[in-house]
């Protein structure tokens, strides 16, 4: 089952975040009701863990499957949940687990994705007080990996460019690229998941695709600002293949 384009939970988007000016403020008004929700999206750190940029390509894919689960449609179990979080602010939070505790996390509604023996899994959104016990136990911090040469991007994929400048933890990062994969879906009417590729963006690579979403042919991926980032700072670019 694939859900119409204009009916995807994704559709308020594309009118919300997609601008073809990367340098325009961001302005998103607090949650209405009140209640601040999050997807917590689960890293599979064992000893040692896998390489970071199979983990982020991983972690963009997750956070996107989620929202476009046939679960997650008009009617569905999730369809409540994942579209009150989307209809407003779409924080993420990132936490590491491993062992029982990643099994731990398999029970809880999801979705879990693996690029290259990296697994991570992105939860059903929810408020930040509501946090089940199998995740709010995991720790959030600790999700730093080295630098990896993952090579040139395959022919045919879109690229989500990480502003490399900004130093942004894995965990940081992870949330980054899955709010880039969601923001691109919502701004090309996708149905389902593609294969993203992650990379480290240099500082004229970061010039080119910033270039690019001011003409409208990239898609930006600006900050609210809660941790480790200004508000307003664009920390990934998606170019179409």
């Amino acid at each position: 089952m694939t859900a119409d384009p204009m009916t995807t939970v994704l559709e308020p988007l594309a009118a919300r975040y997609v601008r073809p000016d990367p340098n325009r403020p961001l302005e998103i008004p607090p949650e209405p009701d009140g209640v601040v929700r999050a997807m917590p999206v689960v890293l599979r750190l064992e000893r040692p863990p896998p390489a970071r940029t199979p983990v982020l390509e991983a972690a963009a894919a997750a956070a996107l499957a989620v929202c476009l689960d046939p679960r997650a449609d008009p009617g569905g179990e999730w369809h409540e949940a994942v579209a009150a979080w989307v209809g407003n602010r779409i924080r993420k939070i990132a936490r590491r687990a491993r062992g029982a505790h990643w099994d731990a996390v398999q029970e809880l509604p999801g979705v879990t994705w693996e690029v290259g023996g990296a697994q991570v899994r992105a939860l059903v959104p929810g408020p930040v007080t509501d946090v089940p016990k199998a995740v709010s136990r995991l720790q959030i911090g600790g999700t730093e990996l080295e630098p990896d040469e993952p090579g040139p991007p395959p022919a045919g994929t879109p690229v989500i460019w990480v502003n490399a400048a900004l130093g942004m933890t894995v965990g940081k990062a992870a949330a980054q690229v899955g709010h880039a994969s969601m923001l691109y879906a919502a701004a090309h009417g996708l149905t389902t998941v593609p294969s993203f590729a992650v990379r480290d963006a240099d500082e004229a690579t970061w010039a080119r695709v910033c270039a690019a979403a001011g003409r409208g042919e990239a898609v930006a991926v600006r900050d609210g600002g809660f941790t480790e980032v200004a508000p307003g700072t664009v920390t990934c670019v998606t170019t179409s293949p």
